[in-house]
């Protein structure tokens, strides 16, 4: 008759005990720093690139834009595809896509090296605006508004206010990948040229930009006294001189032309209407039919989806305080709900499940006592659990609470 095995763990159990202690330490503090979010991350990470050619059709967009930027772009390390979409704006959008799993940040770097390279070739008003490169994500995480209740405020003021206050401060949060307006864009000094006008005096669009570019600078004028002076000179004074204009009114008397010999001057205002408003009129934003400003704010992938939207709140509550009358934040959108309302339910359904587990072994077992070990073992197996979802690049998302339920019945 051979001998009864006897294991390890039955005859110290202490050893089983310490041990159990030690993985669930190792769960908790790993569970402590694992992203959230409602599924795993399976999109491919993006990088957008956008210009402006201001004036310029579709056509002549994809052409002189678009084209350039492609051809360098295209064969950029861990690239899968890449798609660019030209409107009658005169703006530009590629989007590049990379393998999952593929560092964004460094992603970001080789889209920008390789736009470096296509800048020669692009048009110098392109060059003049910028091409911006940022990392593009799915899905805002949440939807930050802005309105005034009582309509003492426009969607221009509204924009403006939140690209000054609250945008840069909603970005040096932990864990925010990007903030985006949507439907306005800042102040700006609009000239509205008059064709017959123009026709009349012989003025060129040209010419009025120039005047424009020339007439509105920040000029350094030097210094009154400075060294080296002569013998005596106690102070140094800073010249100051006019600033960047900032009126309307001051738009309107810029000289574009003038004749010395009869002392006529054509001014700005002769040619064109200037007001203040807004730099594109291509979208609006409203909430519930208002004006309203909207900011879209996204996360960084592998973040705690709620643990950034928690911040995100926090922000705007201090940011609130300092608010014009009249000035409210709401969030419109929030992604977040779905991930709580999902980890909630699967948190019931795992509870729901022990107690399942628990009254299966009892009736089996006929003993408590022999039913506190499984009791035991199921929340020590789930716990310890997660201190090997980094090494397998999950996160708590409803898929692996999913696979934790069904790990339950596997393990008793």
């Amino acid at each position: 008759m051979q001998p009864q095995k006897e294991y390890i763990f039955v005859r110290r159990p202490t050893v089983a005990i310490v041990l159990s202690i030690v993985l669930v330490i190792f769960g908790l503090v790993t569970l402590q720093g694992l992203p959230v979010s409602q599924y795993p991350n399976v999109v491919p990470p993006e990088i957008q690139v956008s210009a402006s050619y201001a004036g310029a059709n579709a056509l002549a967009v994809e052409q002189s834009v678009t084209t350039p930027l492609e051809q360098q772009i295209n064969g950029v390390e861990n690239m899968i595809y890449m798609r660019s979409i030209n409107a009658n704006d005169g703006s530009t959008s590629i989007r590049v896509d990379f393998e999952v799993g593929s560092d964004l940040d460094m992603s970001n770097v080789l889209v920008q090296n390789r736009v470096a390279q296509a800048q020669a070739s692009l048009p110098d008003a392109v060059k003049r605006l910028g091409v911006t490169v940022k990392k593009s994500l799915s899905f805002p995480l949440l939807l930050v508004t802005l309105r005034s209740p009582n309509g003492t405020y426009d969607n221009t003021f509204l924009n403006n206010y939140a690209t000054i206050n609250v945008i840069d401060s909603l970005s040096r949060i932990g864990g925010v990948g990007q903030v985006t307006q949507f439907g306005g864009s800042d102040y700006s000094m609009r000239v509205w040229v008059k064709p017959d006008q123009l026709a009349k005096l012989g003025v060129s669009v040209g010419d009025i930009t120039s005047a424009i570019q020339a007439q509105n600078v920040i000029a350094p004028a030097g210094q009154i006294g400075g060294p080296p002076a002569k013998p005596g000179t106690e102070f140094t004074y800073v010249v100051r001189t006019q600033d960047r204009l900032e009126t309307a009114e001051q738009f309107k008397n810029i000289i574009i032309r003038s004749d010395p010999t009869t002392g006529t001057l054509i001014r700005l205002a002769d040619v064109a209407r200037i007001e203040l408003g807004t730099q594109s009129y291509n979208s609006s934003a409203r909430y519930n039919g208002e004006e309203a400003a909207v900011l879209a704010v996204y996360q960084v992938p592998g973040s705690n989806a709620l643990d950034v939207a928690e911040k995100i709140r926090a922000t705007m509550d201090d940011l609130k305080v300092r608010f014009p009358d009249d000035v409210e934040y709401i969030i419109s959108l929030d992604t977040t709900k779905a991930v709580t309302a999902g980890i909630d339910e699967i948190a019931s359904t795992l509870r729901d499940a022990v107690i399942l587990v628990v009254i299966v072994v009892f009736i089996f077992l006929q003993s408590w006592r022999a039913t506190l070990v499984p009791i035991l073992v199921v929340p020590v197996a789930l716990i310890a659990t997660f201190a090997v979802f980094p090494l397998l690049g999950f996160s708590i998302n409803v898929l692996s609470l999913l696979g934790l339920v069904l790990a339950i019945g596997i393990v008793v």
